[in-house]
């Protein structure tokens, strides 16, 4: 949470991580907890599944407009993944920051990167990672959501994913979900509490400096 009575900055908070290592898991607890940090609405060409609302879940749209708007600069990030395109409407995610509001992203290194790459200074970039390859493969299997092949193909794509590790500010190893949930609500705190992001804190010291000062 903000210091209280000081104008703030939002963080861009960013979550990744190969298919299975958790991520969505822990971004949906953070989300639940905290009620100071919003979800990034993406906009994608996949079809919408049973249960998803537009809007809440997705903006979905086919790949003419996407193209459209990627080519307008009207998305601060998309990617290419598992056939389909997804990316994050620019101008929403500015009227966020500006008032103050964290934005959570669960998105892959590539949307990561080009994120970090236009909004540097506002960006904290968490990659969670399995405990083992083999209780990666263990927890995609579990979830009952895919077939062999799929499954083959998230295992392919989760080593160029881990690859990509070191190009974020903090890793974790998803080993326990509560431990792993209860470091990345400790990684937020501190990053919201960086003087940078205090916009306010100028003013409020020169306040507190005026009388000592006469």
């Amino acid at each position: 949470m903000p210091q209280p009575g000081l104008d703030h900055r939002g963080v861009l908070f960013v979550l990744s991580s190969p298919s299975g290592a958790g991520k969505s898991t822990i971004a949906r607890m953070l989300l639940a907890a905290d009620p100071e940090i919003s979800m990034s609405v993406s906009v994608t060409t996949r079809p919408m599944r049973p249960g998803e609302v537009e809007g809440r879940d997705y903006f979905f749209t086919d790949v003419p407009r996407f193209k459209e708007m990627a080519d307008a600069d009207e998305l601060v990030e998309w990617a290419h993944v598992f056939g389909h395109r997804y990316g994050t409407p620019k101008q929403a995610v500015n009227d966020m920051l500006r008032s103050g509001q964290d934005v959570l992203f669960d998105i892959d290194w590539q949307g990561a990167q080009q994120l970090f790459q236009k909004a540097g200074g506002d960006v904290v970039r968490v990659f969670i990672l399995p405990p083992s390859v083999e209780e990666l493969e263990r927890r995609l299997i579990n979830r009952g959501t895919d077939d062999e092949d799929v499954i083959a193909s998230r295992m392919e794509r989760a080593a160029s994913e881990i690859s990509h590790w070191d190009g974020y500010d903090y890793v974790l190893i998803n080993d326990d979900v509560e431990r792993c949930f209860a470091q990345v609500r400790t990684i937020l705190e501190a990053e919201r509490l960086r003087r940078s992001r205090q916009t306010g804190l100028i003013g409020f010291a020169r306040k507190l400096m005026t009388p000592l000062a006469g």
